[in-house]
């Protein structure tokens, strides 16, 4: 197989100086799909970029704190992507005026890389001169001098995601004797609705069959609790991704985290769905 019957592959080259914002862009890049690998050694990237063809994205973050880096090495490495059919290759160039760079090394009290028993400028302004030749390679230059974290988030998926990223909704049911699911966004209370447990031939079943869910949603109040939560999920979807949040996750709870909340979480998850948001589902207590 040729190159060219491959998929063309995207690589994404994030670099500059440090202060500017690569990590941040690595992790935005991951949102959005792309496999991301961080100061991998240069002499280990031939074989990363001949490995066997996938059309996963691919985002590769380099910089002077690479053990083996060299202006010409970085450059070599552009030029060896470059002359590959079979990839598309940008290079973003992550930059910051130096009072910026200064300030937010300042504020994490940390040592520059280039110089650890030196001045901070100096190592700044040592770093800058080595990465000047690679600004001016750059695809796509962002100065993030005057971006927060979010509008740097923004920006970059202005960029690499011009439709727009899509925000991962995970929703789950659980017993609240076992405790609420750690790291849950949102968590809603379903101990009020009418309970199958106490119907003999509903207790062996879950929120997944049928019958279970039909006694469920025949409670007076279940169709008002269920409008309101979907209502507000739709409202606080847009507002997140805004925000920034890659990730939302909704917990249904009840006492035994069989029916009710497995109803709830069945139920949002198929309306959400509905509406082309990216969802998965899981019952804490059915899979334990």
């Amino acid at each position: 197989m040729t190159h060219s019957d491959l998929q063309e592959r995207k690589i994404v080259l994030v670099t500059g100086p440090s202060g500017a914002g690569r990590t941040t862009a690595t992790n935005v890049l991951e949102d959005l799909g792309f496999e991301s690998i961080d100061n991998l050694p240069f002499s280990l990237l031939p074989g990363l970029v001949n490995a066997a063809a996938t059309t996963r994205p691919l985002a590769l973050g380099l910089d002077t704190r690479n053990r083996d880096f060299s202006t010409a090495a970085l450059l070599d490495v552009i030029a060896m992507i470059e002359a590959r059919d079979d990839v598309a290759l940008t290079v973003l160039y992550l930059d910051a005026r130096v009072d910026v760079l200064l300030r937010r090394f300042s504020e994490t009290r940390r040592r520059h890389p280039l110089a650890p028993a030196e001045a901070l400028e100096v190592g700044v302004r040592r770093e800058l001169g080595l990465m000047a030749d690679i600004r001016a390679r750059a695809d796509i230059l962002l100065d993030t001098s005057q971006m927060n974290v979010h509008q740097a988030r923004a920006e970059i998926e202005k960029w690499f995601a011009p439709e727009g990223r899509a925000l991962a909704v995970s929703i789950q049911s659980f017993a609240y004797k076992r405790g609420v699911p750690f790291a849950s966004d949102l968590v809603f209370d379903c101990r009020f609705l009418k309970n199958p447990y106490w119907q003999a031939d509903l207790r062996a079943l879950t929120g997944q069959d049928p019958q279970v869910q039909n006694h469920v949603r025949s409670d007076d109040r279940f169709q008002e609790f269920f409008d309101r939560v979907l209502d507000m999920t739709r409202f606080l979807l847009p507002a997140y991704r805004e925000e920034g949040k890659s990730h939302l996750s909704i917990a249904f709870g009840c006492t035994g985290g069989q029916h009710r909340s497995v109803t709830l979480a069945e139920t949002l998850a198929k309306a959400l769905a509905e509406d082309a948001a990216q969802v998965s589902i899981s019952h804490r207590e059915l899979q334990s």
